[in-house]
């Protein structure tokens, strides 16, 4: 595998910034979130622009694909990429306009956008069903972290064929990882920036020994969590990789939350301050799938055949 972008993906995420600096952001995150929204703005860009073909793209790919999801999370996108991106694709599925969200028979919790979307991917033993929803029946969950939350109900569903659960699941582990690796990165550059610029005893505070052992050691879990999530995707998301990724991502992502915000005291836990819109965000993403003991059940039934 190779650790450089290439010239390709340095190109791809260049226009992918250029069309984030319309239609993402600090100021788009704020707005959308008082309002509960979905960016079907921002949908219609990344569908116009080419970004949902990635996946099977001969000149790109599931990596580039995966690439394009970390920056859509790294930039605030309020959309479902994970689905939209990764998952329908791997099952050779089109994209329908609109949110679609990702669900696990049997599990009671409320979905980020489950209350706009129209489609939902349901894994029900090996097999995924395919469900129309009707967003005004669904549930709506209050919530302060980031995501409007909601228990969807669906119209009516099919089922796809076998096996279509297994790399459901394999590529939700890896999209949602890579979305959480783009808001730790956001969130560790926030809070070195802080610590290069605030000023302690007349000095800056990243100029403390201690306080950078603890970045260093922030920024070797995210960078593990980012190779670790590259690599699955580069190698078609098996379900062991996927799963390994995922496991190391949570966490380091509850680390990430912990240090960034006591790094930077108490203007970090405010709201007018901007760490919150990434750090609030990880925690809803620390939930999906069973949350980091789920993922670590997953690495036990890939590598040896049943989970604890």
């Amino acid at each position: 595998m190779d650790f450089e972008l290439s010239s390709t993906q340095r190109a791809l995420l260049e226009a992918l910034d250029t069309l984030l600096d319309r239609h993402a952001g600090t100021e788009r995150s704020r707005e959308l979130a008082e309002l509960g929204a979905y960016d079907r703005e921002l949908e219609a860009a990344l569908r116009e622009g080419g970004f949902e073909e990635l996946f099977g793209a001969e000149e790109a790919g599931p990596l580039d694909a995966t690439l394009a999801v970390e920056r859509i999370a790294m930039r605030l996108g309020a959309v479902t990429p994970v689905p939209r991106m990764l998952v329908l694709p791997a099952l050779g599925l089109e994209p329908p306009e609109g949110p679609v969200v990702l669900a696990v028979a049997g599990d009671p919790g409320p979905i980020r956008y489950g209350a706009q979307a129209t489609r939902m991917l349901l894994a029900d033993g090996p097999r995924c069903v395919l469900a129309e929803l009707d967003p005004d029946t669904a549930e709506p969950v209050p919530s302060a972290y980031g995501y409007p939350l909601a228990r969807p109900v669906s119209r009516k569903s099919r089922e796809l064929g076998p096996g279509t659960a297994a790399a459901m699941m394999n590529w939700w582990r890896v999209g949602v990882s890579a979305e959480a690796v783009g808001m730790m990165r956001q969130a560790m550059d926030i809070a070195v920036t802080y610590a290069k610029d605030r000023k302690v005893f007349g000095r800056a505070l990243g100029s403390f020994q201690a306080l950078q052992h603890r970045l260093a050691e922030l920024s070797v879990a995210v960078e593990g969590a980012r190779w670790l999530v590259y690599e699955a995707a580069f190698s078609g998301a098996r379900a062991e990789s996927a799963a390994v990724a995922a496991a190391h991502t949570m966490a380091a992502l509850g680390r990430v939350t912990r240090e960034t915000h006591q790094i930077m005291g108490a203007v970090g836990l405010t709201t007018e301050h901007d760490l919150h819109l990434w750090t609030l965000r990880m925690q809803t993403l620390r939930t999906e799938l069973g949350g980091r003991r789920g993922h670590d059940r997953a690495v036990v039934a890939a590598r040896w055949g049943r989970a604890s």
